[in-house]
């Protein structure tokens, strides 16, 4: 049994409602913008390039053509050897020919709107009857008043011999192609289709042509083999058939050249030619024979569908954008596409998957900008974050390369450094009751010290109150990171020297007085996430982290600023002038480790007095384990000397070598 639900878990789910409402009023937006579209006739031809990449894809066929064609073509051009228009005496000799090898219909593509001679006139007039069907036209011409459409017909003998006349005029697509379904109910097919004894009702209005394949899908036979078919033609091959006469010329049918009645269909994008006007009448005839024809959707319809997608679409990226969202929004475009197809191939209904497609689109997309932007703040944060421990420029490197941070421990050559404040417990205890002016103070000593860090590159790991560790070599690798810690640690000596400075200006000779105390140790360690399931630290772990640390808090007892270990000393020996304060016991080693601070930078190893120290010093350490008083103080007195920067130091070397029986 569920329990009461907690204010966290309410204020949750009041965001993640929030959250969804937004994204499913992103996709309502998208899909406002989108419906004016389908409503924008220029538009249509975007759509109108669906249609003819989809319906070209194992579309419907007629079980067989209804329709043979004879084309006048070059072959016959050749054999006939005349020029066109041809007398129309010849026409009379092909409907007789065709009648009398059984064609049931005859469809001339061609008007015959103007007397030609008397004789060939009388000729044709005589051959034609009622089951002839001739080429009518719509002209519509464009006047100041409006416009006009005026009908051109076959000549009057040729009606009156029975001959019934067809409308052959096409609407052609704002591109050219045709597409559009006739309307008009005297059109040519709709006409051969009455004397055939098919009634036909008119297509609904936008209805697109169903092709079924590029030019020459038809049957067809020459025009000078349809004059003799008994020669020419294999026996019965007219017999039966509905045939349809029309100009269908190879010469200049490129879908560039253009030619005399030929039209761009949707399968000109993939074939590149064009197709004759006479076999579009007989794809007319099929798709309205077998109502193969496409009807568009409504236009409410479509809006209704660009909405559905525009949700469909924000309901499966409404847990953000990721692997799983991408491959839905792919399915959801190819689903688009396919159920546009199945629709337009078994339901013979186009609903055209642009806008939806686009909907879609759109909601995935604006889903991925607002993702992309959420981590890009996301990504600005943790870079804030992570600046306030690492060089801007690592920042900067491990942001265009985020592998060169792996998770969990590796093991790697580090060089760490503890910095601790000099007397900071007495300071408290002096400002117990400024704590907001001792916050201040010890907040702008952690500052400077820290822009020492960060100029050399290095990871500040943590801040241990008045202590500071960091280290070099992780989370990029720095071939000299030794090099960059011994820097980092005289940038810090400078660093409060300055600020020491600043405040002996703003509150005079009674400023307090900084002084920090560094131990750098370079070795092995392993770094990486350490923590809890619950909170982890990038740090590191390992005895060369310990062995920082003791170097850090024998700074104080050797009365120097700065201690390095074994390792980091042999590392920028040829960058700093090094001097041997003592050998210490080191965990894991059975002798001891001499430990070394910084004189000068290598730079000054020629002066005098720095040359003769490097000389010097070693013989007072020597004599000093030796047991030799006399000789360790007279070296030591010259050591003083040599290197007052040292006098602390040297402070504890005599108070050891006082001890010398």
């Amino acid at each position: 049994m569920g329990g009461p639900e907690t204010g966290a878990d309410s204020s949750r789910t009041g965001s993640a409602d929030r959250a969804a409402l937004r994204h499913f009023a992103i996709a309502a937006f998208i899909a406002a913008l989108l419906i004016p579209l389908a409503f924008f006739k220029p538009f249509g031809l975007i759509e109108a390039r669906f249609y003819d990449v989809l319906s070209t894809i194992v579309p419907p066929r007629p079980p067989q053509p209804g329709a043979l064609i004879v084309a006048i073509d070059e072959p016959s051009f050749s054999e006939i050897g005349q020029r066109w228009p041809w007398p129309r005496d010849l026409h009379a000799r092909l409907v007789e020919s065709l009648r009398r090898a059984g064609a049931r219909v005859i469809g001339f593509d061609v008007i015959f709107s103007e007397p030609s001679s008397e004789e060939a006139d009388k000729a044709l007039a005589a051959a034609l009857g009622p089951d002839v069907v001739l080429a009518a036209d719509d002209v519509t011409t464009v006047l100041e008043q409006g416009v006009q459409t005026t009908r051109v017909t076959p000549i009057d003998p040729f009606l009156d011999a029975g001959a019934t006349p067809g409308v052959t005029s096409v609407d052609l697509d704002g591109d050219a192609y045709l597409r559009l379904m006739p309307r008009v109910s005297e059109g040519f097919a709709a006409e051969i289709l009455r004397v055939e004894g098919v009634a036909v009702g008119p297509p609904p209005e936008g209805a697109l042509i169903q092709y079924f394949g590029p030019a020459d899908t038809y049957p067809r036979v020459s025009y000078y083999q349809a004059l003799d078919p008994e020669t020419f033609l294999p026996p019965g091959r007219l017999k039966g058939q509905t045939v349809l006469v029309g100009l269908s010329l190879k010469a200049a049918t490129s879908a560039d050249a253009g030619a005399p009645d030929t039209f761009p269909t949707p399968y000109t994008l993939t074939s590149g030619t064009l197709t004759a006007g006479v076999e579009v009448q007989a794809t007319i005839l099929d798709n309205l024979r077998h109502r193969l024809y496409a009807v568009p959707v409504p236009r409410l319809a479509m809006a209704g569908l660009i909405v559905a997608a525009a949700f469909l679409a924000a309901a499966l990226c409404r847990r953000g954008i990721s692997k799983r969202a991408g491959v839905l929004a792919a399915l959801t475009i190819v689903g688009l596409l396919v159920g546009a197809w199945a629709l337009l191939r078994f339901g013979r209904i186009w609903a055209p998957p642009a806008l939806p497609m686009a909907a879609a689109l759109g909601v995935f997309g604006a889903r991925f900008g607002v993702d992309f932007m959420r981590e890009r703040q996301m990504r600005r944060a943790v870079s804030e974050a992570f600046s306030r421990y690492l060089a801007p420029e690592l920042v900067a490197q491990l942001a265009r390369d985020p592998s060169a941070l792996k998770l969990g421990g590796e093991r790697r050559n580090l060089s760490i450094l503890f910095c601790d404040v000099r007397g900071f417990t007495s300071m408290s205890e002096r400002l117990k009751d400024e704590p907001e002016r001792l916050t201040t103070l010890i907040n702008r000593l952690l500052d400077v010290l820290s822009g020492a860090v960060m100029a050399e590159g290095g990871t500040i790991d943590k801040y241990m109150g008045d202590c500071v560790m960091a280290f070099w070599n992780a989370p990029l690798r720095n071939p000299d990171h030794p090099l960059r810690a011994v820097r980092a640690a005289l940038g810090m000596m400078g660093a409060v020297e300055e600020l020491n400075r600043v405040l002996r200006q703003e509150e005079g000779e009674n400023a307090p007085r900084f002084a920090v105390g560094v131990g750098i140790n370079t070795g092995d360690c392993i770094v990486g996430n350490v923590g809890s399931r619950w909170r982890y630290d990038y740090s590191v772990l390992g005895d060369a982290v310990n062995l920082a640390s003791r170097l850090e808090s024998l700074s104080k007892e050797f009365g120097v600023s700065v201690i390095l270990g074994p390792a980091t000393a042999a590392a920028v020996r040829g960058h700093f002038v090094l001097i041997e304060l003592d050998r210490i016991a080191v965990r894991g080693r059975a002798t001891e480790s001499a430990i070394y601070t910084v004189v000068a930078p290598a730079a000054q190893q020629a002066d005098p007095a720095i040359a003769e120290l490097e000389e010097t010093h070693p013989r007072l350490l020597a004599a000093l384990r030796a047991g030799q008083r006399q000789d360790a103080e007279a070296l030591l007195d010259r050591c003083r000397t040599l290197a007052p920067s040292l006098a602390g130091y040297h402070d504890k070397l005599a108070a050891r070598i006082a001890k010398i029986a």
